[in-house]
């Protein structure tokens, strides 16, 4: 199963390096030098299908990655929002190593795992369906389409999405009051 473990931004210096916004918990390992990464660019980028990480560093606190493929910051430039992602259904880390730990062990969830749960009430009320997942540095967020069509994010914590029933394509929100109240937006 193919994960996104990042999201390249911006060039950084003249040798290649970008800075990436992290989508695991694991960057040491899926970031390692010598991992081969598939690429989700918008079409006719230009951005290589796979890319083979050169460096990993972290400086002021932003991974900074270098690939194989690109020399120099003009490539580097072309790389920008482009998703890293890595398949670890085989239990591999992109360099025949063991991935680690799964997100699921420590009760995470990918957002190919949310993405199309029905979002339910605490009274089992259809409210909508999960559309994405927002990784944020200090909490994530679900991105719920509404049955009347708006979107809403709610903090993806337990208090708020006490229940996640992928076998059951579920996921309870406890939205407190006002939470999907859109119209002032």
């Amino acid at each position: 199963m193919d994960v996104v473990v990042a999201r390249i931004g911006k060039a950084h210096a003249l040798r290649g390096e970008v800075t990436v916004e992290l989508r695991t918990d694991e960057p040491q390992a899926r970031l390692a030098p010598g991992t081969r990464l598939t690429t989700e660019a918008r079409r006719g980028s230009g951005v290589p299908r796979e890319l083979t990480v050169r460096t990993a560093r972290v400086h002021n606190g932003t991974w900074l990655l270098a690939f194989e493929e690109i020399p120099d910051r003009t490539g580097a430039e072309s790389l920008r929002n482009t998703l890293l992602t890595l398949d670890v259904a085989d239990g591999t880390d992109g360099t025949g190593g063991a991935a680690g730990t799964s997100e699921r062990d420590d009760e995470g969830w990918y957002e190919s795992d949310l993405v199309g749960l029905r979002a339910e009430d605490p009274a089992g009320e259809v409210v909508g369906e999960v559309v994405a997942l927002h990784t944020r540095p200090v909490q994530d967020l679900l991105e719920v389409r509404l049955t009347d069509g708006p979107t809403g994010l709610v903090p993806f914590v337990e208090a708020l999405v006490p229940t996640v029933d992928v076998a059951a394509g579920r996921v309870v929100v406890d939205a407190p009051d006002g939470l999907f109240d859109l119209d002032g937006e």
